[in-house]
């Protein structure tokens, strides 16, 4: 029997090869949006709509999304309130990666998972050493470096072979002006 993991997925395109990755290792990928952090609203929804059309044309087992975006979106911008003028890769996005992990961490123990981890380290515009070190404050984090081993490379071949939409921004609204 493989064992299950709750995967965070930022978005599809960093999906695609973190999800082959994983199951080329063995797992059972449950895969999870959780992004209150985008913005604006629309970008979200474009990112889901995306993440949904990957996971049905690959037939990936993906949870529906959980939660209103108004109402997260909130929240997060509660949570890195005082850091809003942080340079993009500075303590912002630390308390961003924190911020989700905690949620994907509650998410696995409703589903009586045992184990997760996230697409977040398959950019390389992220310090996986970063997540990692925050994804150790939680039972049940397994640490994935997807970028290694030319991950990010063939998360961009898969996503044009599967015509994925590609954002030019990490997601929140202090990333657009980088």
């Amino acid at each position: 029997m493989q064992e299950k993991i709750l995967l965070l997925v930022c978005c599809a395109p960093c999906a695609t090869a973190s999800i082959k990755r994983l199951e080329e290792q063995g797992y059972e990928v449950i895969n999870y949006f959780y992004n209150p952090n985008i913005f604006p609203n629309e970008e979200h929804d474009r990112r889901y709509a995306e993440f949904q059309r990957l996971c049905a044309e690959k037939s990936y087992v993906a949870l529906d999304m959980d939660y209103e975006y108004q109402k997260e979106h909130r929240k997060w911008l509660a949570f890195i309130k005082g850091l809003e003028n942080e340079p993009e890769h500075g303590r912002r996005c630390v308390k961003c990666f924190e911020f989700r992990l905690k949620r994907v961490w509650e998410k696995m123990k409703e589903l009586e998972l045992k184990a997760f981890t996230s697409t977040l380290t398959i950019s390389p515009h992220k310090d996986s050493e970063i997540i990692h070190s925050i994804g150790r404050g939680f039972t049940g984090f397994k640490f994935f470096d997807f970028k290694k081993k030319a991950g990010f490379e063939e998360s961009v071949r898969m996503s044009k072979e599967l015509g994925l939409y590609r954002q030019r921004y990490c997601g929140c609204e202090f990333s657009m002006r980088d």
